[in-house]
């Protein structure tokens, strides 16, 4: 697929481009995360003040929301070329890893419904290419804020989640991370691939990280800005998964090509 094919499709699957995600609602995340909302920061710590002005500023420039703060409602926006250009990035960060000898790396996923799919598909990738992927803490369960029983780690094909009784959850807690971070010890991976709470938790653990975001979720955003987050890629978190294949063979392609 062709960079203006790949982009015309993120644009209309709405990966990219106009997205479903309301321009009130990044607005709000944006004065959480400017508040230090602990469920809005993703595990990271932020050095900068990072007033709801500043987020909405970098928000513009790195996902391509709408830079005019007078815009308060309706619809809001990804640039696709943002999204192709933070996923090359992240497929050379990937090969540098790969390029290793005996590379370790840790999937995780906030997002079972949508960015599971493109998870394990780089899982079987680095897999293939020689790396270890670690699998700390499964069985690790934890009472989290806002649900009324434990929950725990299961994995997947190598990839991380949060299992409810026998359901995959969606979650932005930082928490999961930690713990397995905790078994690690010094043996920790060289790369973490993730989202949410699982990635912003790495990063501030001063591990290499790449991660994926909505234009909703500005913590990883920062988080790169400050240089705890190697790359950010912004895109509609939870579109049908089927929708990433395109943009995911782009990423393979761009791992492959860098080896």
């Amino acid at each position: 697929m062709t960079h203006v094919e790949l982009r015309e499709h993120l644009i209309r699957t709405g990966i990219a481009g106009d997205v479903a995600t309301s321009r009130e609602n990044n607005l709000d995340h944006y004065r959480s995360l400017a508040n230090r909302d602990p469920h809005y920061m993703f595990g990271l710590s932020l050095e900068g003040a990072w007033s709801y002005r500043d987020i909405l500023e970098l928000m513009a420039k790195a996902a391509g929301v709408v830079a005019d703060p007078e815009h308060r409602e309706g619809q809001d926006t990804i640039d696709p070329d943002r999204t192709i250009e933070a996923v090359e990035k992240m497929g050379d960060v990937i090969a540098g890893v790969l390029s290793k000898e005996n590379p370790r790396i840790l999937f995780a996923t906030g997002h079972p419904t949508g960015l599971l799919t493109i998870h394990m598909t780089l899982a079987r990738l680095v897999a293939e290419r020689g790396a270890t992927l670690m699998s700390p803490a499964e069985g690790w369960s934890y009472w989290g804020t806002g649900f009324g029983r434990k929950r725990k780690i299961r994995y997947m094909d190598d990839v991380a989640m949060l299992d409810d009784r026998g359901s995959f959850v969606h979650t932005h807690d930082p928490a999961p991370m930690r713990a397995m971070l905790e078994e690690l010890g010094d043996e920790r991976p060289d790369l973490v691939i993730a989202d949410h709470g699982w990635a912003g938790a790495a990063g501030e653990a001063g591990i290499l990280t790449v991660g994926f975001a909505d234009c909703n979720d500005p913590a990883l955003f920062v988080g790169e800005a400050e240089g705890k987050i190697a790359v950010t890629v912004p895109l509609d978190d939870n579109v049908l998964p089927r929708y990433y294949a395109p943009l995911t063979n782009h990423l393979v392609e761009r791992v492959v090509r860098a080896l």
